[in-house]
């Protein structure tokens, strides 16, 4: 037998190999993600709940229904607010952390890494109680902002829509700030520190050594985050807060939560597919 065919027959063994050992997660996945995304798209063109369930007539009633649903508009309105404002301003600071706590000349390290770490290691019955203390009617910020004369009275932040979205805005910036941080300082350790002394030598300036340096090797942390954090931020309470997730999930017709959760899909999808083309055109650089 020549070596050409042995190595064939060797190349083909481990293919067999290599097929036989993801089958069971790929037929995991099939059976308990893609199948039910299946059903989930029968049941959107249904109505009624239990035994009273049949398909809608006319077929597309819960998804028409949804551009006239109030409480749906705000909720994707709402999404797009957080997405707006949270995403831009955790993924910046959670850069400049990184680049920050990744000074080799920067004393006690590790403990700054671990304090900004530490929120995202919180559970969300804690970090709700946290803010939701921090902003009652009796709450620090209350009693700090009486006593400097910023407020005559106590105001009720959680019982107004603006400011409890701000509240919501600033709890997710404050607890995810440091998980998105922590993919970006393992990018930066990767980095060989003589890179950064040759762009000195060279005559870069902090601003090109940031955008022809860190970015192009970092950007893979940088897409996996944004991805992560546009995703995460369509989760989160009351109806004048309250994101598209969070009101899909509170729907007991089963259709109707159905059409919306592939509602959600869609927009998601949208907004990545864009993102990702911008970050493709713009950002994103193969490093030499």
């Amino acid at each position: 037998m020549s070596k050409q065919h042995k190595s064939l027959n060797i190349q083909g063994k481990q293919q067999r190999a290599g097929w036989f050992f993801l089958a069971p997660a790929a037929i995991m996945i099939a059976v308990f993600s893609f199948w039910p995304m299946v059903q989930a798209f029968i049941t959107s063109f249904t109505t009624g709940t239990g035994v009273n369930q049949k398909m809608a007539d006319p077929i597309f009633y819960n998804y028409t229904r949804m551009f006239a649903d109030r409480t749906f508009l705000r909720s994707v309105g709402n999404t797009f607010l957080y997405l707006a404002i949270e995403v831009p301003v955790m993924l910046v600071l959670a850069i400049l952390l990184a680049q920050l706590l990744n000074n080799r000349d920067l004393k006690c390290r590790g403990l700054f890494r671990t304090m900004v770490f530490l929120p995202c290691a919180t559970s969300l019955v804690s970090y709700a109680l946290i803010f939701k203390s921090l902003f009652a009617l009796d709450g620090l910020i209350n009693t700090i902002f009486v006593n400097l004369g910023i407020l005559e009275t106590n105001y009720n932040f959680l019982g107004n829509t603006g400011s409890a979205r701000a509240i919501i805005i600033i709890a997710l910036i404050w607890r995810w700030t440091g998980y998105n941080m922590v993919f970006y300082l393992a990018g930066l350790q990767n980095i060989e520190y003589s890179v950064y002394e040759a762009a000195k030598i060279d005559g870069a300036n902090g601003w090109k050594t940031f955008w022809k340096i860190t970015v192009p090797y970092i950007s893979p942390m940088l897409i996996a985050s944004l991805v992560y954090t546009i995703v995460d931020s369509f989760v989160d309470p009351s109806n004048e807060v309250m994101t598209l997730v969070l009101n899909q999930s509170k729907q007991w017709e089963h259709g109707y939560s159905a059409a919306m959760a592939w509602a959600y899909f869609a927009i998601i999808g949208v907004i990545l597919a864009i993102v990702l083309a911008i970050i493709n055109k713009f950002v994103y650089y193969e490093v030499d």
